[in-house]
């Protein structure tokens, strides 16, 4: 029509529009981008969690050290662990060797000093994950080394990782499972011996700190830790812990030692070196 008045029957304009909309397709979200960010914000987040907490290990590792500095010998304290409380302390006589099928009915559990064997256990840094024979450990004490030993079934996880951070790679340092141990852990050096309850007792540090290579508190003064090897002294493959009671044959703790049982059975003797002994009869 001229008029230009809408013909009857046709659409309204605003119906038309909302048809065209209704077809429109509708904007995808970006799941995949989503899904990236958020991998990215995670794997950044597990990168600092490890990063935190390796450095608060780092943190504890220097205050711990620090906090024991103060327990170092010195000329006008040459044991200071008669400073630290719960330290008992006894007099044994050194270098009294026993043979490698031989045992020593110890005054003490853990034993710190005594007859022992004439092979030591390597103990530079070392971490025994099974129980190894007392007569070998005890040799390692008169070199010097503090033995922790500690009751497999109180001391896990967290708690077994912060006392393998005082012994791992360290010098004269050696560490093992001691099954029955009352209480859980048990800090061992050449007549001194520290009981505790906690891996976080602050006296652990300072038993290490006054007594590993203390020249004033063990005898073999510059004898080694280091390992004897396959048919002495293997780390690999140490002697097993024996969690039987001495038999009436075990050696006494004033026994003086057998010829045929020096030290390494066929090394040194004070860390020197000696001749060959072959190892006696049996």
């Amino acid at each position: 029509m001229a008029n230009g008045k809408q013909k009857k029957g046709a659409p309204k304009k605003s119906a038309v529009a909302a048809a065209r909309g209704s077809v429109v397709v509708k904007k995808q979200v970006p799941w995949g981008t989503i899904a990236a960010v958020i991998g990215i914000v995670l794997l950044a987040a597990g990168v600092f969690g490890y990063y935190y907490v390796a450095s608060s290990d780092q943190r504890a590792q220097r205050e711990r050290e620090e906090a024991a500095a103060s327990f170092a010998p010195s000329e006008d304290n040459p044991d200071p662990s008669t400073d630290i409380e719960g330290v008992v302390t006894e007099e044994y006589a050194a270098g009294a060797h026993v043979l490698p099928h031989e045992r020593v009915a110890y005054d003490k559990t853990p034993p710190f000093g005594g007859p022992h064997d004439g092979n030591w256990a390597a103990c530079n840094g070392i971490v025994y994950p099974e129980p190894v024979r007392t007569e070998n450990m005890v040799h390692s004490l008169e070199h010097g080394a503090v033995w922790i030993a500690y009751n497999p079934d109180q001391v896990q996880g967290e708690d077994l990782d912060q006392l393998k951070l005082r012994v791992d790679g360290e010098p004269f340092m050696v560490m093992s499972p001691y099954p029955g141990l009352d209480p859980p852990v048990s800090l061992q050096a050449w007549g001194r011996q520290l009981k505790v309850d906690s891996v976080t007792d602050e006296r652990i540090d300072q038993f290490i700190a006054a007594l590993r290579r203390n020249p004033n508190t063990y005898p073999e003064i510059g004898a080694s830790c280091d390992a004897l090897g396959p048919g002495l002294f293997d780390p690999d493959n140490p002697p097993p812990f024996n969690p039987e009671p001495p038999g009436p044959d075990a050696k006494p703790m004033d026994y003086q030692g057998s010829a045929g049982a020096r030290e390494g059975n066929t090394g040194s003797v004070g860390g020197q070196p000696a001749p060959a002994t072959p190892p006696a009869e049996e």
